[in-house]
């Protein structure tokens, strides 16, 4: 009797391991031994109750697919008091990205999506010393700038005359490779010659990169590195990239500080990276340091640092945001918008005034679709500051569409402009 009721026990715990069965049978009757058939009969109902959990267990299993079973089970009676999934999936995204205390500025430096650009011809605002291509990606929309050769740069033909504090961001994909790790380098420096056409064929040695690399045994990682007198360099393996898919890398410069944000995490922190008063005047993004690997690019954007969103939206009397990211021609916001909506509702639940939340679009399609989108973007933008606390009687919406451009709808950087959210105190 004493076996059976260890085995039982066993069994209900769910340990199929010999060596662990022969232990604690051992262990087993020493206690009973010692305890005699009080314990016994206490051993007995529990390892009853152990199968009728695992029984339960294996009911359930079979009701359910998928390793959700449990969570699907544990959830059931609350189902009625939950958003739809589409609304909850959503707020779980936005909340993931809530460490991020970075806030894009309020003015854009510089925009390039390639629009300009026809499919297969090299950028035409752009240099290079080799080759590459403007092409469209199954997985995304828009169009994307592909590394094609090995080991050259690609640089913006313009002076960026970058402030202090400014903020660069911009998606890549990766694309597997057959021997070297798929990677990308992004670098900013001061160019020798200030021809616009000139290449440098070593910028970093002049200014500061960094450097994104990703593998599928885990050897991904991030790194920080510029040339100031002496090598300065760090390295993280947070949150890396993925493969073949569409990833947004955030940048924040503040003087001597390179903060990378990506995928709800800062990935690196290094305060002293960045060569004193250094001002670059070239981006460049290249693959040289991987012979196989040839990333895309796009949606490059750069952005003024931390807007004085109290000053302007309480003494001006608007702000307008460039921090609050959509899907392409969708309402649905994207996580990266985290810290500039989190900035506006701190300073609109403090001031506790009537906002009215404006949207904007540029004159890409008809008229009645881009007043249909921005009036829709806005709703969406109140029901994410009514999540983080706003009063919703404090706030109503309205969108514009292209009908208030700030910027001719000529280029790409000028489309950016006109593709805002705007708050105005009543």
């Amino acid at each position: 009797m004493k076996k059976v009721s260890i085995l039982i026990l066993l069994f209900s715990v769910g340990i199929g391991n010999l060596y662990a069965q022969s232990a604690l049978e051992r262990l087993g009757k020493r206690v009973v031994k010692r305890a005699g058939e009080q314990v016994e009969q206490r051993v007995e109902q529990k390892a009853e109750q152990g199968i009728e959990k695992a029984m339960d267990k294996a009911e359930e299993a079979a009701r359910n697919s998928g390793k959700e079973k449990e969570k699907s089970a544990k959830s059931e009676n609350t189902k009625s008091k939950k958003p739809k999934p589409e609304q909850q999936q959503e707020q779980v995204s936005l909340q993931s990205f809530s460490q991020y205390d970075f806030v894009p500025g309020d003015k854009v430096l510089l925009y390039e999506d390639f629009s300009q650009d026809a499919v297969g011809d090299f950028p035409a605002l752009w240099t290079t010393n080799g080759s590459g291509e403007v092409k469209t990606l199954n997985i995304s929309e828009g169009k994307w700038l592909h590394l094609t050769t090995v080991g050259n740069q690609y640089q913006l033909m313009k002076n960026l005359e970058l402030p202090d504090n400014y903020i660069i961001e911009f998606d890549v994909v990766l694309p597997p490779t057959d021997q070297n790790p798929p990677a990308l380098w992004m670098t900013l420096f001061k160019a020798e010659n200030e021809d616009l056409g000139y290449v440098q064929s070593n910028p970093l040695p002049m200014g500061f990169g960094l450097y994104m690399e990703t593998t599928d045994n885990g050897n991904n990682k991030w790194m920080g590195k510029a040339y100031n007198g002496t090598w300065v360099e760090g390295s993280s393996v947070l949150s890396p990239l993925q493969i073949n898919k569409v990833e947004h890398v955030i940048v924040w410069v503040q003087k001597r500080r390179l903060r990378v944000y990506h995928a709800g995490q800062k990935v690196l922190d290094m305060p002293t990276l960045i060569p004193a008063n250094f001002k670059p005047d070239r981006l460049t993004f290249d693959n040289s340091d991987c012979n196989d690997s040839n990333p895309y690019v796009s949606n490059i954007r750069i952005t003024t640092a931390a807007p004085d969103t109290r000053n302007k939206l309480l003494e001006d009397g608007k702000l307008i945001s460039y921090g609050i990211y959509f899907d392409v021609n969708s309402d649905k916001i994207k996580p990266e918008s985290y810290g500039a909506l989190n900035d506006i509702a701190k300073v609109v639940k403090e001031a506790n005034v009537k906002i009215q939340i404006v949207g904007h679009t540029d004159n890409t399609g008809s008229d009645a679709t881009n007043l249909d989108l921005s009036k829709r973007r806005a709703a969406s933008v109140k029901a994410e500051l009514v999540k983080m606390g706003v009063s919703a009687d404090i706030l109503t919406t309205d969108g514009a569409g292209a009908s208030q451009p700030i910027a001719p709808n000529d280029t790409p950087s000028n489309k950016a402009l006109n593709r805002r959210v705007e708050f105005i105190k009543l």
